[in-house]
């Protein structure tokens, strides 16, 4: 059914609920799994240290992503990783337009109502503007 799966990863314990789901589902489809994670950009500095800044938190990144692709490799499970800057939910539709995927698979963060009514979520951020089927993971 799902011949290509991104999942949305931050790090946190949600994230990896849907990494760990994203790969149950790769895994019984045969599909390839893109592991996606985002820095946000900053907002102020000079330019030579927001480009410094702004390759140690790719780096940061990358390295996140690492034992989740050896875990999906480990289970025959091809996968790609990327690290992005940007605004979270805006960069993973953008990837997934990009790169075909079928599904996308994030983390919800457990907020509260009111938590999730002022500042919003990149879960449903991806929920609402996204073009293809997304997973939330609790």
């Amino acid at each position: 059914m799902y011949q290509k799966i991104l999942v949305g990863y931050d790090g946190s314990a949600p994230a990896r609920k849907a990494f760990d789901a994203a790969l149950d589902i790769a895994g019984k489809n045969g599909a390839e799994l893109y592991l996606v994670t985002v820095s946000r950009p900053l907002e102020v500095g000079d330019d030579v240290e927001t480009e410094a800044v702004i390759e140690n938190s790719l780096d940061y990144h990358r390295r996140l992503l690492e034992p989740l692709e050896m875990l999906a490799r480990g289970k025959n499970v091809k996968a790609h990783v990327e690290a992005l800057v940007g605004h979270p939910a805006e960069q993973l539709i953008y990837y997934a337009d990009r790169n075909g995927v079928d599904l996308i698979v994030v983390g919800h963060r457990g907020r509260s109502k009111f938590a999730r009514l002022l500042l919003g979520s990149v879960s449903k951020q991806v929920v609402q503007y996204a073009d293809r089927p997304v997973l939330v993971v609790r």
